[in-house]
């Protein structure tokens, strides 16, 4: 496809970049924390916030299954079920998050895990259903979010090229409105690791697939090389302080950094420009001031042999191109030239 439609904003390559501030489980399961991180992503200049929305008890069997994690500088293990259900919110929660995103103009969106959640979802009100990389081959599950119809956005980390020919095939990418996100689920993702060159091998094999990046380096170097490559959807996680306790806060960016990346992809679109190659409005304008043009070095009379001594190149304005001085010199003046004084065509014999 070549657009597709989320709410009110277009996405596709003729269009801008659509951004995602990914908050995740950042709010450790606190409504208030979760409010200021909507403010946070609204004053960011984002399009969109999204969140995870889940029953943990749904996610892992084993309840003695752990989980280690960097936080605040340490290493954390604990009970991976503990610590999912300690960043769940409740259904109403979820109404008031939602409302609060509608009272501040900013997109909700949020990613869920299992069917349950999805109807949650569609009962509070979504655009658009995001599948995070952990769930790229779980075709079932894939299947039953398409029967909503919805625009889906899916995440294809860890995955081969034949994982991404099979999902994207089952849901019909060609007639079914899916964007697929481009990422390396390494947390950070090293610069080495980020392998943007995939943007042209999946541009070549689906050329009508509107790609986007769920970015996990630091910086914004690789998402606005993402743009250049065409992605026009964008996510990153983002966090209210790198200090608070919780396994993602310390790879998210914060606040300022989240502000700048949005930016930076922005400009990073903007400067792509147009592809015919043309000299701007105010080019245009330096180029009367900056292009040098022949004008007479010395006084010269009617009939005086026009050379290298007293035909030379200045920046004097708009007059003949640089070039018309291989012409001039070996003519002859038609007429007397004021030292200083633009040559024009009518000066020397053709």
């Amino acid at each position: 496809m070549k657009k597709i439609k989320i709410k009110n904003y277009e996405i596709g390559k003729n269009f801008p970049p659509f951004i995602i501030a990914e908050a995740g489980i950042n709010h450790n399961g606190d409504l208030k924390k979760a409010l200021k991180m909507i403010d946070i992503a609204k004053n960011a200049g984002v399009q969109a916030i999204k969140f995870q929305t889940y029953d943990a008890t749904q996610m892992i069997v084993n309840k003695k299954l752990k989980y280690s994690y960097k936080s605040q500088g340490k290493k954390i293990t604990e009970s991976m079920l503990d610590m999912f259900e300690r960043c769940e919110f409740s259904k109403t929660q979820w109404y008031k998050i939602k409302k609060y995103c509608d009272k501040k103009k900013i997109m909700f969106l949020s990613t869920p895990q299992n069917p349950s959640d999805l109807e949650l979802l569609l009962d509070i009100g979504i655009h658009a259903i995001k599948i995070g990389s952990d769930d790229f081959t779980n075709l079932s599950l894939i299947k039953k979010f398409s029967n909503s119809k919805l625009p889906i956005i899916l995440s294809c980390g860890m995955s081969t090229l034949k994982e991404i020919k099979t999902s994207l095939s089952y849901i019909n990418y060609k007639k079914y409105p899916v964007m697929l996100l481009l990422t390396t689920s390494e947390y950070p993702t090293y610069p080495e690791n980020a392998n943007l060159l995939r943007f042209n091998s999946l541009s070549k094999i689906f050329p009508d697939l509107i790609l986007g990046y769920s970015d996990h380096t630091q910086g914004n170097v690789a998402a606005c090389m993402a743009v250049a490559f065409g992605a026009r959807i964008f996510e990153k996680h983002f966090t209210i302080d790198h200090n608070l306790p919780g396994p993602d806060h310390w790879f998210s960016a914060e606040p300022d950094q989240l502000h700048d990346w949005a930016n930076s992809i922005n400009n990073a679109y903007k400067s792509l420009g147009k592809s015919k190659i043309l000299p701007t409005r105010n080019e245009l304008k330096m180029k009367k001031i900056a292009r040098r043009c022949p004008v007479a070095l010395t006084e010269i009379n009617k009939f005086d042999n026009l050379d290298e001594n007293n035909i030379g190149l200045r920046r004097s304005g708009n007059g003949l191109e640089a070039k018309t001085i291989l012409k001039i010199h070996g003519k002859k003046a038609k007429r007397k030239i004021s030292k200083g004084e633009l040559i024009k065509l009518e000066d020397f014999d053709q």
